[in-house]
């Protein structure tokens, strides 16, 4: 996993952000992206070392903004215990984008296409989706906890064992996924389709879902759009 080391700012309680080494290998840094001496240039060799390296292990690159598709490219990348929480990605177009055990919480994803994703045990807790297209991915054990999304699509993808409590999730398109023991507990929802999944072994409250309870109403939850 990523480093914990707090930034060396007495009065912040984020993490650092890694650095490299002359080999451009990990290392822990020293300051979190606001505190850095220098922001600009830990951006870039950030950057510079997503693109070199398929099999990314350990890096801690929170807060970073992400918003250069020509300068910067995630297809075919594995990511294994990242941070990118509060980080920014702004037309990412990418596919084949795997990632176990990362934090995404609380970053913003903004007219990005992350197509045929294979994403486990990875956290978007608090994030935002505006015009995101998550189709055909497999994105199993994760947690949406609060997340916000808007006009995104995660279509044909399997969702199984996910969290989506407490999140906002405005016309957005959940069709033909695998939601089987995915949570949509206290959510808010408007225009909400669930078309051909499986909501039937998914649950939606505290009462459960209808595969055990037999209640065929809990099938399609209200207000939902199938």
């Amino acid at each position: 996993m990523f480093s914990w080391k707090k930034c060396a700012c007495p009065t912040c309680a984020k993490s650092a952000v890694s650095d490299f080494d002359a080999d451009g290998h990990i290392i822990e840094g020293e300051f979190c992206l606001m505190h850095a001496p220098d922001p600009e240039a830990i951006t870039r060799r950030v950057y510079d070392y997503i693109n070199r390296t398929d099999k990314i292990i350990a890096l801690n690159a929170s807060g970073i903004v992400f918003t250069n598709a020509r300068d910067f490219q995630l297809t075919g990348k594995r990511l294994f215990g990242c941070n990118f929480s509060q980080c920014v990605f702004r037309g990412l177009h990418t596919r084949g984008f795997r990632t176990r055990m990362c934090t995404f919480d609380f970053a913003v994803f903004i007219d990005c296409d992350l197509l045929g994703s294979n994403v486990q045990f990875t956290s978007f807790a608090g994030a935002k989706f505006s015009h995101v297209l998550l189709t055909g991915s497999d994105m199993i054990y994760n947690n949406f906890t609060g997340l916000e999304s808007f006009q995104s699509s995660f279509d044909d993808s399997d969702l199984y064992n996910s969290r989506f409590i407490r999140a906002r999730l405005i016309d957005t398109s959940i069709r033909n996924c695998n939601i089987k023991k995915t949570v949509f507990r206290e959510i808010e929802q408007q225009n909400l389709s669930l078309k051909l999944s499986n909501t039937n072994e998914a649950i939606f409250d505290e009462r459960g879902s209808a595969l055990f309870t037999g209640m065929k109403e809990l099938d399609n939850p209200v207000g939902a759009r199938v």
